[in-house]
């Protein structure tokens, strides 16, 4: 998979890229310490990464997962924080980019990413889930946003994302108590899709969500995926209908893959889709 690429992605030393099926990348966070925790240049790495996989065209789709049986991620290194107190670093390094912490938590981006939580998703490394379009959670998985209880908060675009999940009393729980959530309350509160039947086998169940996406027209997928998070940021459906209406119409008209659906629809085959034009 890795030679059918059309740009090389960019260095990282905080994350591994595999090609564990066609058209899907997986990025796997991995730090020295088990926890997986993030310093502040590693989110510059991470929305590299991800500007790149938006626009590589033998990409679909997107795993992020942590190294090691223990965490997903436990959020920012907070050792590397309480540093910065005594030489306080650039303001470009202090700061997450855009695309927020892990370059996820605040995307907006053009292709899904799907969260594959093997372990500890806490802090920044559950705001990364929140704002992912699929989460697979092991069984071992556990959630929380304990920012609190060292004098900080969840501010990398967790609390507006876990209101609009799950009301506002259970995300005042989650993140003013420092509760932690199970996988199954997880799934109960609409916070992920699915449990993993073993703790091993999320990465490969998260492979088979992504291939069913990839293999699906890539510009539907762009599209439908600007129409959820549409509605999901507006709060209004006709508007959220409007901006995806006006914005892709046209270009889902002109750009070849629906052609190639509905003529592979009427001749009963499979179609073969080309790279997304749009």
């Amino acid at each position: 998979m890795a030679d059918q690429l059309s740009k090389q992605p960019p260095s990282t030393t905080s994350f591994i890229l595999s090609y564990p099926a066609q058209y899907v990348v997986l990025v796997t966070i991995n730090r020295p310490d088990a926890m997986n925790s993030i310093p502040s240049y590693a989110h510059w790495e991470a929305e590299s990464i991800f500007s790149w996989f938006d626009q590589e065209p033998s990409l679909r789709v997107a795993i992020i997962s942590g190294a090691g049986p223990k965490a997903f991620c436990a959020g920012q290194d907070l050792i590397e924080q309480a540093k910065f107190k005594v030489q306080p670093p650039s303001a470009a390094t202090a700061r997450h980019p855009p695309s927020g912490f892990c370059g996820i938590s605040r995307r907006t981006g053009k292709k899904p990413i799907i969260a594959a939580v093997n372990g500890f998703a806490l802090g920044g490394g559950f705001e990364i889930c929140l704002n992912c379009d699929m989460v697979v959670a092991s069984p071992k998985a556990s959630f929380g946003l304990p920012e609190a209880t060292v004098g900080l908060y969840a501010a990398a675009g967790g609390l507006p994302r876990i209101v609009r999940n799950c009301g506002l009393q259970i995300a005042s729980e989650v993140a003013m108590t420092g509760r932690r959530l199970t996988p199954q309350e997880a799934l109960n509160f609409h916070l992920i899709n699915k449990i993993s039947k073993t703790p091993e086998s999320v990465i490969a169940e998260s492979v088979e969500m992504a291939q069913k996406i990839a293999s699906l027209s890539p510009d539907a997928i762009i599209i439908t995926r600007h129409g959820l998070r549409e509605a999901w940021e507006t709060g209004s459906v006709e508007r959220a209908t409007q901006r995806t209406s006006d914005r892709f119409d046209l270009l889902l008209r002109d750009a070849p893959n629906m052609k190639i659906g509905l003529d592979a629809f009427a001749a009963k085959k499979k179609p073969q889709w080309v790279p997304s034009k749009i």
